[in-house]
């Protein structure tokens, strides 16, 4: 049974194992050039391609459709006086259009959730049954394919894009727990801060990117090369990742020993010797998990309501054009890639240098990821007209919620590094629930798309914040749980060594 309260405890006692170094000549591998972090610029324009292959539909979608079925976008209906914007020269419009209506509009938008969710568990145990490196190769692959196939899916009617996109999500469902078990094996216990939030980087840039990139892409070319361009990246990620990259390093062909043995060495009391062995019962009644879950759930409210309706509160509320908005939607995006790469290197330089318990960093980078956000939201409802107010909150807003990338959002590595592929693809299950329903309450709630009705929408979101924030406190840990905990065999000598992700270091093992 899990003792709530007493991990704070142990976790002050515990020696960091970067702390170990003098007593067992773990001596730390430099960063330059390292295989490891070689893996978090791979793994960065992994989640790059991801992000641009999900959201460049919702720029393209504006000129696959019919201009006569299109609602008119003219700034007289804005709440607050238009913006001028320079005249536009006539943009290319050779592609094929469609007669969709709304309704059929918001399946397609939102069928890529509906595959998303089904991969999300199975993604995790895949991972750590039969290696994480092939299995997000090939769900990032997949994705790609399908992106490219998109023009003639939607030549084929909408039942076919939709069915396409649902299998753009299920491939991209395995990537985040792929990825999570690919760093159990690569991420020492005091870097995992500053790696895995290099790694998730490219899901920020990737959006900031492919927004006002694919706008581009519509204009001077036409919507079917949007596909087009991603799809290529992509190609070009996965002949990259296919030849750089390994499971783990006791498989990767030219990391230097020093950082194997430094990888391995500072693992070695962490990654479970009997990787068949999924304690499921206690994984699904860990309160640790839930203070995850609901963390995670209830920032992606968050996330998902401005990712999918800010343009629309710019052009609607403010009086942003689309050529204006695009830009300015894209800098909470920018704002919450850096706060998430410097808030990774303060993390861990406060876990190990300053010697902070696990726990303490986690809920209090939780706490200002969470919160901050919440508050910034609020406040952005309350500026009225005042433009420069109103971008600088939503940044301000965005930016800080990429603290909880070295929060709540690694803390399954904390917990339970052997299975946090399945870890997070059971949260990640729960968190894409908001991106399914949190876009059509919002909506639901603004007909009217008067500031009176965003408040609530902001108000709502804030208090999801709030509530996920609260129960992380008090129900988050920071150290390896009971049932996580590494299960020796007893045949000797064969518990001295791991295996890692299915892949054993020991040859008799096998």
């Amino acid at each position: 049974m899990e003792q709530p309260g007493t991990d704070t405890e142990a976790d002050e006692q515990e020696r960091p194992l970067l702390r170990r170094g003098r007593d067992d000549k773990l001596d730390r591998a430099p960063a330059c050039c390292s295989a490891r972090y070689s893996l978090a610029f791979f793994s960065c324009y992994g989640f790059f391609v991801v992000y641009a292959l999900r959201v460049n539909l919702s720029v393209a979608m504006v000129e696959m459709l019919n201009a006569t079925h299109q609602t008119s976008k003219n700034h007289s209906g804005s709440v607050c006086p238009a913006h001028t914007s320079p005249p536009q020269l006539h943009h290319n419009n050779t592609a094929n259009v469609y007669d969709w209506d709304s309704e059929t509009q918001g399946w397609i938008l939102g069928s890529f959730f509906y595959g998303y969710i089904l991969t999300q568990v199975p993604g995790g145990y895949l991972a750590s049954r039969c290696g994480a490196k092939w299995l997000m190769g090939f769900g990032i692959l997949g994705t790609v394919i399908f992106t490219l196939l998109t023009p003639v899916a939607a030549d084929l009617g909408a039942g076919y894009l939709i069915a396409v996109r649902v299998l753009e999500g299920i491939g991209e469902g395995v990537t985040f727990p792929a990825m999570y078990a690919m760093w159990a094996a690569w991420a020492p216990p005091m870097e995992r801060s500053r790696l895995l939030t290099i790694s998730y980087t490219g899901a920020q840039l990737g959006t900031v990117i492919a927004l006002p990139l694919s706008g581009v892409i519509c204009f001077y070319l036409n919507w079917t090369f949007v596909f087009y361009v991603f799809g290529a990246v992509g190609l070009v990620w996965f002949a990259l990742w296919v030849s750089f990259v390994s499971d783990s390093p006791s498989s990767h062909p030219r990391i230097t020993e020093r950082e194997r043995h430094y990888i391995t060495a500072s693992l070695k009391n962490e990654l479970s010797t009997s990787v068949g062995y999924i304690p499921w019962g206690s994984i699904v009644t860990s309160r640790p998990l839930w203070a995850i879950i609901v963390a995670h759930f209830s920032y992606n409210w968050t996330f998902y309501t401005l990712l999918t309706l800010l343009p629309t509160y710019m052009n609607d509320i403010l009086g942003f054009s689309i050529q204006q908005n695009g830009m300015l939607s894209a800098f909470p995006y920018v704002g919450c890639a850096v706060l998430a790469v410097l808030g990774g290197q303060l993390a861990d330089y406060l876990r190990e240098s300053c010697l902070y318990p696990t726990v303490v960093v986690r809920k209090a980078f939780s706490i200002v990821g969470m919160i901050g956000p919440a508050v910034f939201l609020v406040a952005a409802g309350y500026i009225g007209c005042n433009y420069t107010l109103a971008v600088t909150f939503l940044t301000i807003s965005s930016s800080l919620g990429g603290l909880s990338a070295s929060g709540f959002n690694i803390n399954h590595l904390d917990i339970a590094p052997s299975y946090a592929g399945i870890l997070l693809g059971i949260t990640n299950s729960f968190a894409t629930i908001p991106g399914m329903v949190g876009p059509v309450i919002a909506r639901a709630l603004t007909t009217n798309n008067t500031i009176e009705e965003w408040q609530t929408v902001f108000y709502i979101a804030a208090a999801i914040n709030l509530f996920g924030a609260t129960f992380y406190t008090v129900f988050g840990q920071g150290t390896l749980q009971p049932w996580a905990v590494p299960r020796p065999y007893s045949h000797g000598d064969r518990a001295k060594e791991p295996c890692i992700m299915g892949k054993c270091t020991n040859p008799s093992l096998l």
